[in-house]
């Protein structure tokens, strides 16, 4: 077998730009700075073997800009949409974004079965995230004939949660290493079905969290200036 399988975060929306916790599909686009980025990553990776988007605007216009930079035809594939927050749907006030925040955190931390308040819990996003990442590893990846990497544009908290479970990466890295838009976690297939994570955004191995300084909590990372919660 022979190619990665890149993870890419979807180009600047506009609701990246206002903070907002927008997760439920169709959701918001790319701002003129966002389809730059997809331009940019497109320039900059190679032609894709396989390219495909999650249902969400963002994701489809990101992997509509690279298709055409590319000349690749781009797939939609149903279950890789964002986590949905339930009642933090499109608020940006600090509060909602600490409590995301926080229940992101114990997910990462093994508890997978914590709910976002009326949202998904982590195994939710799991259950239906990891089996289209399954499938693709199955049909192409796996295939001794198959040469090339699959670019999957898809979405920042749920990239991070499903490459560290899969790949094993230690938690407080995943924490402490957000993906800034367009970039991407490349994971390549390893024997018995498992996965080795070879590149973290700009990161390769191994991968290890902060050096030990002050923490700060959820309601002070939240109220940062800039902070993008979904990423």
């Amino acid at each position: 077998m022979s190619g990665r399988l890149v993870l890419l975060r979807h180009g600047q929306s506009y609701g990246n730009v206002e903070r907002r916790l927008d997760t439920r599909p169709p959701g918001a686009e790319l701002t003129p700075l966002g389809r730059d980025q997809a331009r940019a990553f497109a320039r900059g990776s190679g032609r894709p073997a396989l390219l495909a988007h999650s249902i969400a605007t963002r994701a489809s216009q990101t992997a509509a800009v690279i298709g055409a930079e590319l000349a690749v035809t781009a797939v939609e594939v149903a279950g890789i949409h964002e986590v949905q927050v339930g009642e933090l749907e499109n608020r940006n006030d600090d509060d909602a974004v600490a409590e995301f925040n926080a229940t992101y955190e114990r997910w990462h931390r093994g508890e997978l079965d914590i709910p976002l308040p009326g949202g998904e819990t982590a195994n939710d996003l799991l259950d239906r995230y990891v089996p289209v990442l399954t499938d693709l590893r199955m049909r192409y990846l796996d295939n001794d004939d198959w040469d090339g990497d699959i670019v999957v544009v898809s979405h920042g908290a749920a990239i991070r949660l499903a490459a560290a479970v899969l790949a094993g990466v230690d938690a407080d890295f995943a924490l402490d290493n957000h993906l800034d838009n367009a970039q991407s976690v490349a994971l390549a297939p390893i024997t018995d079905g498992r996965w080795s994570c070879v590149r973290w955004g700009s990161l390769t191995p191994p991968f290890y969290p902060e050096a030990p300084g002050v923490t700060a909590s959820p309601v002070a990372d939240a109220v940062r200036s800039g902070t993008d919660p979904m990423g």
